[in-house]
């Protein structure tokens, strides 16, 4: 733990809470660190869970499979990031997704109940947390209806454009790197992988963009 305390103390969830509240925080929450191996199972799709996760190395990824087997990625969480924290908050019985380690990670686990509940000390920081914890939904609910009108566009040329002109926006430049390999962003988009790579083709022979492996530049 002593490891990525430093790294802690830069997290959305834990702003304003200074290093040595943050160990006793970390002690109330009940917090533990898991290694895991690349695609390795965080979480399988129908178990019921408890806490939430914060990548603290590597990058994790959550997947829906349909009854044929065919893969839509939900999302990623890179380091700092939360998973996990709405269906555990909301006491869910089932999983409608799996979490896994798109390679070697650590994960930091925070039990739930214990987050939304003061300990037996009142700790001042507590409230805080659950602000920052509020916060961090919100965003999350922001990024959910961005997917939503990414998908939603009617070809896969659109769902590109607006998907890479978003993550232009974010950079505030036209030069950009996306957390996808080729396979990732075609099962971001919902759309069938050939389509797309011959789309970006098209789109680097129309001047719209240029892109080497996940980086990209508008033109």
């Amino acid at each position: 733990m002593e490891k990525y305390l430093k790294m802690l103390e830069t997290i959305a969830l834990f702003d304003g809470i200074d290093r040595d509240n943050l160990e006793t925080l970390l002690h109330c929450l009940k917090a533990k660190i898991v290694h895991y191996n690349k695609d390795d199972i965080i979480f399988m799709a129908g178990e019921k869970i408890n806490n939430l996760g914060i990548v603290l190395s590597g990058q994790v990824q959550i997947v829906q499979n349909d009854y044929y087997g065919n893969k839509c990625i939900i999302g990623n969480a890179e380091v700092g990031q939360l998973f996990g924290e709405s269906f555990a908050f909301a006491n869910t019985k089932s999983l409608p997704f799996g979490i896994h380690a798109v390679d070697k990670c650590d994960v930091l686990f925070i039990d739930c109940r214990a987050l939304i509940t003061t300990c037996e000390e009142s700790c001042d920081f507590h409230h805080r947390l659950i602000f920052n914890m509020l916060n961090i939904v919100a965003q999350k609910n922001v990024a959910l209806t961005e997917k939503i009108e990414f998908i939603s566009k009617r070809t896969t040329r659109e769902k590109l454009i607006a998907y890479l002109s978003a993550q232009a926006q974010k950079s505030r430049s036209d030069k950009f790197s996306i957390p996808f390999n080729r396979q990732g962003l075609a099962d971001y988009l919902n759309v069938d992988r050939s389509a797309m790579s011959w789309e970006l083709c098209k789109l680097r022979n129309d001047g719209f963009l240029k892109f080497s492996k996940n980086k990209f530049q508008l033109l």
